[in-house]
């Protein structure tokens, strides 16, 4: 993850908070990288198959970002989870779309890997692992933001230890056991 002053990202993204449109385009801007590296994170897995680009993921997340009142981010760390998220949030979008076009048959169990390789024919999947991944964000939200991050963020783990302010210890045991909660909620075979 490309190094950048903490503390500015944060003063920018409260000044945002507070109605300054300019510091959320100044802080994107210093961002944008990371940002990059995570819309890369979510599309990697689609083998060139997919129909968003990096780009045009990250213009939708910022459209989103920007719609209504600003977010209050404690810090750049929140602010880049919010950011997964969002970008998540467009792939489910584009996912429901596709399984409306498409209207398929019944929906085959597999692993959480294989759920996360998006391609328009496994809209269902995504589907399913992206409702797994809420009901996991309700009983722990910090085992569903590291899958978050470290799935569809492409982070390390000693990134998302970083960005989460845990240990990388943490990281790998909350990431194992967020994976079984998750394969078991999905009735796939494992991971």
């Amino acid at each position: 993850m490309q190094e950048v002053p903490q503390g500015d990202v944060t003063q920018l993204l409260a000044q945002w908070g507070t109605g300054d449109r300019a510091a959320l385009d100044a802080a994107t801007r210093i961002v944008y990288a990371e940002l990059r590296k995570i819309a890369d994170g979510y599309l990697r897995r689609e083998g060139g198959q997919h129909t968003l680009q990096p780009t045009a993921l990250i213009n939708e997340a910022y459209l989103r970002l920007v719609k209504g009142d600003p977010p209050r981010f404690e810090s750049r760390t929140k602010f880049f989870a919010f950011a997964a998220r969002l970008m998540r949030q467009v792939l489910v979008d584009h996912a429901r779309t596709a399984k409306a076009e498409k209207r398929g048959g019944g929906v085959a169990m597999v692993p959480l890997n294989e759920a996360l390789d998006f391609v328009p024919e496994r809209a269902h999947e995504f589907l399913a692992l992206n409702e797994a991944l809420e009901n996991l964000t309700r009983l722990s939200p910090r085992k569903a933001q590291v899958i978050e991050l470290r799935y569809f963020g492409g982070l390390n783990t000693e990134e998302t230890a970083q960005v989460l302010d845990v240990s990388i210890a943490t990281i790998s045991r909350e990431q194992r056991m967020a994976e079984a909660w998750l394969s078991q909620a999905m009735g796939s075979p494992g991971t």
